[in-house]
């Protein structure tokens, strides 16, 4: 008995040791314990046609989920980045300058104190351009390149050439310039004519001289006229933002074809914002194509010095007259011989009603030089008559 008392003595420390790992371990792994009720299923397969995400977490063995596609679970990012790729390498950066020379003092005033009589000073002008073609055309405003002497054109790969003005049409707005570099980056043309109001296009072009830039917009509206930028006027209105140095540059589709050329914003200082104007690529083409063949592009001219009519204008009936007013002829105007006369106002040209001075010269300058037209006249005070008046190709300008 004593024996026995000494032999527990010694193993109860040992037996509350060991109770205490196994209280233990089985605290912070229950799983060891044997199931009680209803045996757990065994795990089910998933079918072989089950797709399996990587990096997705995996599911307990008792549920079964097909994990979505790779492609919905990131989400698709929205992307230009091709269509830039495509239409940027042929968007230009057109520098300008030309020195000016004006009178400092009156001659006399000069002799006499040992002034200079005239000063010079040079100015310069930005804006962008686009490679029609791998001779060299580049398409630009008119407004970029009027009147300069110098005109130089860096290309987005850091290579630049000076440059020389084609020819231009500033009835449009347009000019077309000519570079000699090998291996020139040609714009992919598009159709203009396809646009839809809600499209997205780009707009690609040098602002404020910072370097080539892109921005993001939709087609606004087209056919837009009456904007008075331009004589003829038949623009692709868009939100893409469009600042001073992207005239002359790009506006694009989401496949990098070109269906404009930017030209003009509104006046930011009246409080508008993402109206922006292009002239379509249809237009582009034609005046392209006129300008490389001869030199220039030829347009009808009446000759006529006209005014819009006030709103409130009225004819000797009281009743609202809509249409211009000639002020005066130019020498080349043909107006007198068509018994045309200052004063005179003209209603209609072939019948359609004149709604503005930009209407009437815009609408004749669509006619061929050596043709006709029909004018309804009113000659205040006088009578009403119909006038034929002959059409003489416009001066060039440059």
């Amino acid at each position: 008995m004593h024996r026995l008392l000494r032999l527990t003595a010694f193993l109860s420390p040992w037996i509350a040791l060991g109770l205490a790992i196994a209280l233990t371990v089985v605290y912070l792994d229950p799983s060891i314990l044997p199931a009680r009720g209803t045996p757990r299923p065994a795990p089910t397969a998933a079918p072989e046609s089950a797709v399996v995400a990587v990096g997705a977490e995996v599911a307990p063995p008792t549920t079964v989920v097909a994990a979505e596609p790779v492609t919905a679970r990131r989400g698709a990012i929205a992307s230009y980045s091709d269509a830039v790729a495509r239409g940027a390498p042929a968007v230009v950066y057109v520098s300008t300058q030309r020195v000016v020379v004006e009178r400092q003092v009156p001659e006399q005033v000069a002799q006499i104190l040992g002034l200079p009589e005239f000063s010079r000073h040079s100015e310069s002008s930005l804006g962008s351009g686009v490679i029609l073609d791998a001779k060299g055309h580049i398409a630009t405003n008119f407004h970029v390149v009027r009147g300069m002497q110098e005109i130089a054109v860096q290309l987005l790969d850091g290579r630049s050439a000076p440059a020389r003005l084609i020819g231009t049409d500033p009835d449009t707005d347009l000019a077309i310039l000519k570079i000699d570099l090998p291996n020139l980056p040609v714009m992919t043309l598009g159709r203009s004519d396809r646009l839809r109001v809600g499209d997205v296009v780009l707009a690609i072009g040098n602002p404020e001289g910072i370097g080539q830039t892109v921005t993001q917009g939709i087609v606004s509206a087209t056919g837009r006229s009456q904007v008075g930028v331009a004589l003829i006027e038949n623009f692709i209105q868009t939100d893409a933002a469009i600042n001073p140095g992207n005239s002359g540059g790009a506006l694009v589709t989401t496949d990098g074809e070109l269906v404009g050329i930017n030209t003009a914003v509104l006046s930011r200082e009246q409080g508008v914002e993402g109206i922006g104007f292009a002239i379509p690529v249809n237009l582009v083409r034609g005046v392209a194509a006129e300008i490389e063949s001869k030199g220039h592009v030829t347009r009808g001219w009446s000759g006529l010095l006209v005014r819009s009519l006030p709103p409130a204008a009225v004819d000797e009936r009281g009743e609202p007259v809509h249409g211009v007013q000639i002020m005066n002829f130019f020498e080349a105007s043909r107006g007198p011989q068509a018994g045309l006369a200052r004063g005179d106002v003209l209603t209609a040209l072939n019948g359609k009603p004149i709604g503005s001075a930009l209407d009437f010269l815009g609408t004749v300058a669509r006619q061929a030089p050596g043709s006709s037209v029909r004018l309804d006249v009113i000659r205040p005070g006088q009578r009403r008559f119909d006038a034929q008046l002959p059409i003489v190709a416009r001066p060039l300008e440059r």
